[in-house]
């Protein structure tokens, strides 16, 4: 059998073994397709066990000659390795073709990331004597507490939270769960939330157990949650980029600094390897390597040189 014929099999691998999201899978099933599409254009058709080393090495010098970026070549081959992976788990290979190939080299992008006091900034700019006042201050105090993904805080659930025991249950990528602790900052300013507003208002029957609503009395989009963190960024004055996602980081760097363990941060942020939290040791040492230049006697010496 040829490339192409075992793309709809992995799309149902990825779907039903592995709990994907349609948008993850879909990203797999592009990559899979830019392959094909390769080897269309040099008018090959190889089956599986014909793809050598050098015809993968061909591809990713084919999107570069293309313009891709390097982040964006080196995501294309995990969903390539992905894909041979899942070959070889079918009987088809016995060895993947990708599997020693190198990502490109990429730099890496350190995330923005707010200090306590644009965080307290920012929630001081909400108006709290408008009906979303409080569920604005909540939603940011839950995206610091707890350091959800949007998506999970949009998903957030009456029921999954442990009160008494300080956790709540997150349901993460793949559908998988993990038990998250919340500050008690927070649970206070969602129960202020929960009298001033949710408790009063008319709720739609598929949200009934949904945290976060809107005037409507449904689940918050992405897009919404989006635009109150702008617009409040907005309104404290501040100019980095910020997104939902900014305060993610910020609760891992602030944790990670404050001496927490690798390991806890990675359970908590709900990554698979401990190599994606590592990022926030990089981020650590660029703020200890920011303190030394600004107040070390020696640096400040040798930047006044130049």
């Amino acid at each position: 059998m040829k490339l192409d014929n075992y793309r709809k099999g992995f799309e149902a691998f990825l779907k039903l073994e592995r709990s994907l999201s349609s948008h993850s899978v879909q990203a797999y099933m592009r990559d899979v397709a830019k392959l094909v599409d390769y080897f269309d254009l040099s008018d090959q058709d190889p089956s599986p066990n014909q793809i050598s080393q050098k015809d993968i090495r061909s591809f990713i010098n084919h999107l570069s000659d293309l313009g891709i970026a390097a982040r964006t070549q080196a995501r294309i081959l995990s969903g390539l390795k992905s894909f041979f992976d899942f070959l070889i788990l079918e009987g088809v290979l016995t060895e993947s073709p990708a599997e020693l190939i190198e990502a490109p080299k990429i730099g890496m992008k350190l995330p923005e990331v707010l200090s306590i006091e644009e965080i307290d900034g920012m929630i001081s700019k909400i108006d709290l004597s408008k009906p979303e006042g409080e569920r604005n201050r909540a939603i940011l105090e839950t995206l610091y507490s707890c350091g959800l993904r949007v998506s999970e805080l949009t998903g957030l659930k009456l029921s999954n939270f442990l009160k008494e025991e300080g956790f709540v249950r997150v349901e993460g990528k793949g559908g998988k769960e993990r038990l998250v602790p919340i500050g008690q900052s927070a649970l206070k300013y969602i129960d202020f939330y929960l009298e001033a507003q949710r408790n009063h208002q008319e709720i739609d029957p598929d949200s009934v157990d949904i945290l976060f609503l809107n005037r409507r009395g449904k689940a918050l989009s992405r897009v919404m949650i989006f635009n109150i963190v702008k617009n409040l960024a907005k309104r404290a004055g501040i100019q980095k980029n910020i997104s939902p996602h900014t305060f993610r980081h910020s609760f891992a760097t602030h944790l990670v600094e404050g001496g927490a363990d690798l390991r806890a941060v990675q359970e908590m942020l709900g990554h698979e390897s401990i190599t994606t939290t590592e990022i926030y040791t990089h981020i650590d040492r660029q703020y200890l390597k920011d303190a030394i230049i600004q107040f070390h006697p020696r640096a400040k010496k040798r930047q006044s040189r130049f």
